[in-house]
């Protein structure tokens, strides 16, 4: 007996790049959904939106952790590396609630960011306001510009 079976043209794309995230320590996105009904669903790790920029005084890194609490985030400089790490944990399930689709993504994360030679890690500075982590690198008095007077003989 022959049995039919639906073909899905991006399946194997699909299935390229969950092994290809994997290689990379990756999983899939969240809120994807399984093709297969053999499948599982499997939450991805989450690592939250991080900006940085660069003026004069230092290096700005800027964290989107929304719902997590000032307790659980810790941030970390050892040998020219800066680490924010912390835990955004899920809200504690009501019986009463149906959940159809939860998309956000919790547990734990850790994001580490190598620092240029010429800051001084000894004056990090960290605030934490409405959701956003704000982190200050300044950078050493021996890397910021020097006017040098020139001499008229």
């Amino acid at each position: 007996m022959n049995s039919l079976t639906r073909w899905d043209p991006f399946r194997d794309l699909e299935d390229f790049q969950e092994r290809l995230g994997g290689f990379f320590g990756r999983r899939s996105p969240a809120g994807t959904l399984p093709t297969r009904a053999d499948e599982f669903y499997t939450q991805a790790q989450w690592a939250p939106a991080v900006d940085i920029s660069e003026d004069d005084k230092g290096y700005h890194f800027k964290a989107e952790l929304p719902e997590v609490r000032r307790d659980d985030i810790k941030v970390k400089v050892e040998n020219g590396i800066l680490t924010l790490s912390g835990e955004r944990k899920l809200e504690k399930e009501e019986k009463s609630k149906k959940y159809h689709r939860i998309e956000r993504q919790y547990g734990s994360f850790v994001r580490s960011f190598g620092l240029p030679d010429q800051v001084d890690p000894s004056q990090v500075v960290a605030e934490f306001s409405h959701g956003v982590l704000n982190v200050h690198v300044p950078k050493s008095e021996s890397a910021k510009p020097r006017l040098v007077d020139v001499k008229v003989n």
